[in-house]
């Protein structure tokens, strides 16, 4: 089960650390992704790592800005979110497998375990 944490209410221009944990385990061997949804709208892809090659992906939208990393054990995966927008708001979710190839890594329907999500409010 994926815990994620770390949102809230920030002031545009300012910046938030996402940070998404593995109850009763680690990240190794798996792909990790977060991705981010408004009402309304699909769920976006963000950013994504695949721990053991230690290789990162991110959205055009936040290259950049926003920097995807993991601590040394591989229990918690982290999004480092710097020069937040409005645009930037929306409830955040990571999500976690072990079979996501790499053509795959953007859609949500290639993770099958998912977090509850963190909402990020910035406001202008």
């Amino acid at each position: 089960q994926l815990q994620a944490s770390g949102g809230g209410l920030v002031q545009a221009g300012g910046s938030l650390r996402l940070s998404c944990t593995a109850s009763g385990g680690t990240f190794a061997g798996y792909t990790v992704g977060w991705f981010r949804q408004i009402p309304g709208k699909e769920r976006e892809f963000i950013a994504g790592t695949k721990l053991n090659a230690g290789s990162t992906y991110y959205a055009d939208s936040v290259k950049g800005r926003f920097t995807i990393s993991r601590d040394n054990a591989k229990t918690t995966v982290y999004l480092q979110m710097n020069s937040l927008n409005p645009e930037d708001t929306a409830r955040y979710y990571c999500a976690a497998d072990r079979h996501v190839i790499l053509s795959n890594i953007r859609s949500p329907r290639a993770y099958d375990n998912w977090g509850q999500g963190t909402l990020v409010t910035v406001s202008s």
